[in-house]
């Protein structure tokens, strides 16, 4: 893969503030905390801990191994693993040999994974059965290896996918890397710091966990695969002060009482991201977290962090909205539509003119797609997110945004999860349909009741569902976002 062309004007700001660096590689950044501290964890898995001496050798050798197997700078490599060490080991062995990893989500099977290592003309492919050990037999690469450059591609990521065809995102390391190096001072974690993530690393949210904790020389604490009641024992035994989470997961750990019956109380600071966190459950872990910065983090696979709450804001900021814009991160807010710019933005989309036609305004700014309001004055404005310009709904050429309803539904007693999509009408053009994940899956619930709820919150009549599909679970990312797109009304 070819390193991303920048215009010269931004790479010379970028560098002068500081936001990108020559050093904002992985290797650079392992080798220097190997040398620090040599002794002290880096991961601790289900196997086991190791130490930052112990992670540098692994990688060497993996990254023998893989040059044994053809593979090169610029090369491609698609991995499809879970929150283990050897994804760890492979994501820096990777990067240390110049090549770029191509993540492949846990869930997908074989059209998916086609479609995904032919689209990225990916080299290799590696996945649980891959003998990991005849990777790690070799001796440790040659210390006079050629390094990365920090302008290089290293990660080569597809898009979830939840209202169109996945997308390839390509990103150098001085953008990821150093919107990471940044946030982490930004998040306060240290290294002394022991970071866990309940979202999996083949998605960028994960990968940022890893990125800031490598940033600092943080201990990286392993789940994984994320289930409630696992996630609650991990964080009681390891002792981990940060957690990267999605709502849904903090959901489910509600749900089942989890945050009462295990001790949470090493969390210093709580990230969720990867929808929106509807304000209820953010008071509620508040609550049940109260030595705890619990905040909230926007971005998209095309950005890496864009905003965020910081630890220290007001409760009802992080709360209420998703923060403020991370360093050297410009925002604008067009026509309702989120726009960003700055040195964490990618490019443009890998081989999809196509796609990359519509991605940018004419003067340069991503469009992501998402609605948002801005609330307070540059250079202290924070950004609420609305839904997504895609989701709205047009009931008689009478639009409306679906995600306050649905944040209404969430809260109903019977409800664990919900999602109003159009359904076509001949009269109106499109009305709503609510469909619903019942919290027991076992009470009933009609249409009736719900809009009789709906109406008792003051929701305009034209925002009300006018049918109700009950299933059993919803189509969901791995960063458990709902899939609006799979949602079919039954014949």
């Amino acid at each position: 893969m070819q390193r991303p062309a920048y215009l010269a004007e931004n790479e010379r700001e970028y560098m002068a503030r500081g936001w990108w660096r020559d050093d904002d590689t992985l290797w650079l950044w392992l080798k220097k905390h190997a040398f620090a501290r040599s002794s002290r964890p880096a991961v601790i898995g289900p196997s086991g801990t190791l130490t930052w001496s112990e992670l540098q050798e692994r990688v060497l050798r993996a990254a023998a191994g893989l040059k044994a197997k053809g593979i090169g700078a610029g090369d491609v490599v698609a991995l499809q693993l879970p929150n283990v060490p050897e994804f760890l080991i492979l994501h820096l062995a990777i990067a240390r040999l110049g090549a770029v990893m191509c993540t492949v989500h846990m869930p997908y099977r074989g059209a998916e994974i086609d479609m995904i290592v032919g689209h990225s003309g990916a080299r290799l492919f590696i996945n649980a059965a891959y003998p990991m050990a005849e990777l790690l037999a070799h001796e440790p690469l040659p210390a006079d290896h050629p390094s990365p450059d920090s302008r290089d591609p290293f990660l080569l990521l597809y898009t979830s996918g939840t209202t169109s065809s996945p997308k390839a995102v390509p990103h150098p390391y001085r953008a990821m890397l150093g919107n990471s190096r940044m946030g982490a001072a930004e998040h306060g974690v240290s290294a002394d710091s022991r970071i866990l993530c309940a979202a999996p690393f083949s998605h960028l949210y994960g990968l940022y966990s890893l990125h800031c904790a490598w940033a600092v020389g943080a201990c990286v604490v392993l789940l994984p695969a994320f289930k409630p009641e696992e996630l609650s024992l991990l964080v009681e035994q390891q002792r981990p002060t940060a957690l990267w989470c999605g709502p849904a997961h903090m959901a489910a750990c509600r749900n089942a009482g989890l945050f009462d019956k295990h001790d949470w109380s090493s969390l210093k600071l709580a990230i969720v991201s990867g929808s929106m966190a509807p304000p209820a459950l953010m008071e509620y872990l508040q609550e049940k977290l109260p030595g705890c910065a619990v905040t909230q983090l926007w971005g998209m696979t095309e950005l890496q962090a864009a905003l965020y709450t910081r630890p220290g804001d007001p409760k009802e900021r992080s709360r209420m909205s998703a923060g403020r814009a991370s360093p050297g991160t410009q925002i604008r807010i067009q026509e309702g539509e989120l726009q960003v710019k700055g040195p964490l933005c990618f490019t443009g989309y890998y081989n999809n003119e196509a796609a990359n036609r519509g991605a940018f305004s004419g003067d340069g700014w991503f469009r992501t797609g998402d609605l948002a309001e801005q609330r307070g004055q540059h250079p202290q404005a924070y950004f609420a997110i609305t839904g997504r310009s895609k989701d709205i709904i047009n009931r008689g050429g009478v639009k409306f945004n679906p995600a306050e309803v649905e944040v209404l539904l969430d809260a109903h007693p019977k409800i664990l999860q919900s999602a109003l999509v159009p359904m076509p009408d001949p009269v109106l053009g499109e009305k709503a349909c609510a469909f619903i994940v019942l919290r027991d899956g076992k009470s009933s619930l009609a249409l009736e009741e719900v809009v009789a709820y709906l109406l008792e919150q003051r929701i305009a009549k034209n925002k009300l569902p006018e049918r109700l599909v009950v299933i059993p679970e919803m189509p969901l990312t791995p960063t458990r976002k709902i899939i609006k797109s799979r949602l079919k009304l039954p014949e």
